[in-house]
């Protein structure tokens, strides 16, 4: 403590004499510089303290995880919602696994036959194992948008468009039994979308990710044959149905020889054979039967 002496006084007394009450004036500089010193460590620790607990702090909203890492080391997920704390040295990347739906651009491949055809699809999917997400490839939303398209591609190049041979869509031996059914694009159905959702998941496994529906939402044949192969499905169409018309009048026609027999009506081959020539005329034929009253004998 340093005793310090003024030369004066405003009351203008000797100093030495301290006639007014005014004594020595002594300086405490070391004990105010260390309670000083000791106010402001403790500030900084309560500032450091109030900065960890709010840079360790994170919100995980419903279906939706946190990938934990420490140092470039997986430390853990925590799948919990709500509000949350962890080390503020840990990296928090944020995972939503909720359902999300990625549509394809229409693609331009040729299909098992040769043909050109555009197709799209639309993939509904899930992140089943965040961790694998983050950890094991770059960017999981393109990469399923990548990967749906590649085997989108590969898919439709493995399958024809459609039969174009037996109209029950069998392949046939070399003595016309059929051996195995054609699991085509526009026939398939069901099929077709269980083959793609199964393909496309054995992509996507590998980021931890799980396939709930694949579907082609757009198909057709590319625009330079489309015209071609319309005329080629309306001639298949046109084949079939005549082929259902001959098929029931050859029916019809059998029904009305066996009733006339049961009837006892006797008809020798050649009225037979007229009669049949008649109703088949009568009955495939696209256009009204015009009668024709035979004057003679069906001889001439």
């Amino acid at each position: 403590m340093e005793r310090v002496y003024g030369t004066g006084s405003r009351c203008g007394c000797d100093p030495c004499q301290h006639r007014c009450g005014a004594g020595p004036r002594f300086r405490q500089s070391g004990a105010v510089d260390g309670a000083f010193l000791t106010l402001a460590l403790l500030d900084l620790a309560v500032f450091a303290i109030g900065c960890a607990i709010v840079g360790g702090v994170y919100i995980n909203q419903p279906n939706q995880s946190a990938v934990l890492t420490l140092f470039g080391t997986y430390v853990g997920t925590d799948s919990n919602s709500g509000l949350r704390w962890a080390n503020p040295l840990v990296q928090v990347d944020r995972v939503s696994r909720r359902t999300m739906v990625t549509e394809t651009s229409n693609l331009k491949v040729n299909d098992a036959s040769g043909n050109p055809v555009e197709i799209g699809a639309a993939v509904a999917w899930h992140v089943d194992a965040p961790a694998k997400a983050v950890l094991q490839v770059e960017h999981y939303e393109d990469f399923v948008r990548i990967q749906s398209e590649t085997c989108l591609r590969a898919f439709a190049s493995e399958h024809p468009y459609d039969h174009h041979g037996d109209p029950d869509g069998e392949k046939t031996d070399g003595k016309g039994e059929g051996s195995a059914e054609v699991l085509t694009l526009l026939g398939g159905g069901s099929k077709v979308t269980d083959a793609l959702r199964q393909q496309l998941e054995t992509r996507l496994a590998v980021a931890g990710i799980v396939v709930e529906e694949a579907r082609v939402m757009h198909l057709a044949y590319a625009p330079e044959i489309a015209q071609v192969m319309l005329r080629r499905q309306q001639a298949r169409a046109v084949i079939a149905a005549r082929g259902q018309i001959v098929k029931g009048a050859v029916g019809m026609v059998k029904d009305a020889l066996d009733g006339l027999k049961e009837k006892g009506v006797k008809v020798d081959e050649d009225r037979t054979a007229a009669l049949v020539s008649n109703l088949l005329v009568v009955l495939v034929s696209d256009r009204e039967a015009s009668p024709v009253v035979n004057a003679g004998t069906i001889y001439g």
